[in-house]
């Protein structure tokens, strides 16, 4: 009669001379092993999928945006496919860019109709915290093709500027 091992010897890979054993799993055979691992692994992309419940109340949506940077400037994309540019409203101060604005759908269906319907209509807004100050005054913001793009000029903080002093 075979004597189970403990629980330390198997985790440090303690074996008697002629063990066989190697596995943690003992008790269950491999096929259930597998189908557990495979259980829990749709579990875990299932919870990844965002509830109903996770979306704000008040019906607004979060605009979902691109931010990277080059040498001298923080770069923000967005896609705003069916929103004119009059009806955006970009807000920007020395660490943060607010983009909100709304899309109106056009043409009103009803829910029975719908086969899919996937794409967002109604307010959205999105604050973006920057990494680095930018200088406010010489940023800019183009939207074409239903892409919004905002530049955002970097703050030399190493820059120095000398100041001459005036008598009188």
């Amino acid at each position: 009669m075979a004597t189970k091992r403990s629980f330390f010897d198997r985790l440090s890979g303690n074996a008697a001379v002629g063990d066989t054993f190697d596995s943690f799993d003992d008790e269950m055979p491999i096929a259930q092993v597998k189908q557990k691992d495979q259980k829990k692994q749709a579990h875990d992309l299932i919870a990844k999928i965002p509830a109903e419940d996770d979306f704000p109340s008040d019906g607004e949506g979060q605009l979902p945006v691109d931010v990277h940077q080059t040498a001298n400037d923080i770069i923000v994309r967005a896609f705003v496919a069916g929103v004119r540019p009059d009806e955006l409203n970009i807000s920007i101060n020395r660490d943060m860019v607010e983009i909100s604005g709304s899309r109106m759908e056009r043409e009103q269906t009803s829910g029975s109709d719908y086969f899919t319907q996937e794409l967002f209509w109604g307010s959205f807004s999105r604050a973006i915290m920057l990494p680095q100050e930018v200088d406010v005054e010489a940023s800019s913001a183009n939207a074409k093709d239903g892409l919004l793009t905002i530049i955002l000029p970097k703050l030399d903080k190493a820059r120095q500027t000398k100041l001459k002093v005036k008598a009188g």
